[in-house]
């Protein structure tokens, strides 16, 4: 069964600008982690977006919202940002640097919906394109791992210490709605956009006897109920795990947290900054070396490992980055 999503990192160099980038299958839906140097990411790519998870506020994650920001202008969305301690007013003041004096011209709205966790809260704020991006507090809500619900997956963070407060991330698919294609053959339907609205339907649990418009080979629509659909085109299975860290300093508590983001991951996406044998300069810049990002991984019992985020100092070594990580994976990792 194809995966439900598909993640990748927004630069295949690992010395680039760190970044998530992970599609979904059968949806127009992208979710994005870290906003650095976007320029692999197409316009098509970007309209894509509905979530941006930063882990932090330093350039190199965070420069590339003013080109996701441009090309969202003058469309109808919301588009959601996740961050740590003082990632709303950073949002303000990127807006705040713009005039919007012609925003009267635009038959769209723009809303940017901002979460900024902090440790007693999760504080919720608004900013609206067509009220120049005036900031509009929301709501303040309860402390919770938690910082993206919708239909098929959750996204829950944690605040690692990178001498400031830096998010880690862990996208979770509690459970897969696998469409039997045989079955679907069989039914004389096919694949297309109307499945995504029938996996929706099945993930906000709607009532059995609930409509869906499916389309048939013969290009015409034919109309279901949800539980006959559910009863003879769907299998349900153990849903996909991703994890996303970076710049975590290497302490015991970072280490504990990222351990916990990560259990069962499918795949694990780690920075692995510095080698081992510069550990005392990784725990003085924050950040986590290879071997250490390596063994976090293997702790966590993750099934796959892939890093980023080297440093600039082993511009020739960089693969000694990556077999340092797999090094202390696979000797740590428990066998299943």
């Amino acid at each position: 069964m194809p995966p439900s999503f598909l993640p990748r990192l927004i630069h295949y160099d690992p010395f680039a600008d760190p970044g998530l980038f992970v599609s979904f299958s059968f949806t127009r839906q992208a979710l994005l982690f870290d906003a650095g140097d976007l320029s692999p990411l197409s316009p098509r790519d970007l309209l894509k977006i509905s979530h941006v998870f930063l882990s932090h506020a330093h350039m190199d994650h965070f420069m590339g919202f003013d080109r996701l920001l441009r090309v969202l202008i003058g469309r109808e969305r919301t588009l959601t940002v996740v961050g740590p301690l003082g990632i709303t007013d950073r949002v303000e003041a990127k807006l705040a640097s713009y005039t919007w004096n012609l925003v009267d011209n635009f038959e769209n709205n723009l809303s940017i919906v901002v979460v900024e966790k902090r440790k007693d809260c999760h504080e919720v704020t608004q900013f609206d394109l067509n009220r120049g991006f005036a900031r509009t507090r929301i709501s303040s809500l309860p402390p919770s791992p938690l910082v993206a619900a919708l239909p098929g997956f959750t996204v829950e963070a944690a605040i690692l210490d990178h001498k400031i407060d830096c998010l880690g991330f862990a996208l979770w698919e509690p459970y897969r709605i696998n469409i039997l294609k045989v079955a679907l053959a069989e039914k004389g339907l096919e694949a297309g956009p109307w499945l995504a609205g029938f996996k929706k339907a099945l993930h906000e649990k709607a009532p059995p006897d609930s409509p869906v418009i499916a389309r048939t080979v013969g290009k015409k629509e034919k109309t279901f109920t949800l539980g006959q659909l559910q009863k003879d085109l769907v299998k349900i299975s153990l849903g996909q795990k991703i994890a996303y860290i970076t710049d975590a300093a290497p302490t015991k508590a970072n280490g504990q947290l990222i351990t916990d983001l990560c259990r069962n991951a499918d795949t694990v996406f780690i920075e692995a900054a510095f080698l081992e044998e510069d550990a005392a300069l990784a725990e003085k810049r924050g950040h986590l070396t290879a071997a250490h990002a390596g063994r976090l991984a293997a702790l966590a019992n993750a099934k796959n490992l892939v890093v980023f985020h080297f440093s600039p100092r082993y511009s020739q070594r960089g693969q000694e980055l990556a077999n340092e990580a797999m090094r202390t994976f696979g000797g740590n990792r428990t066998r299943t």
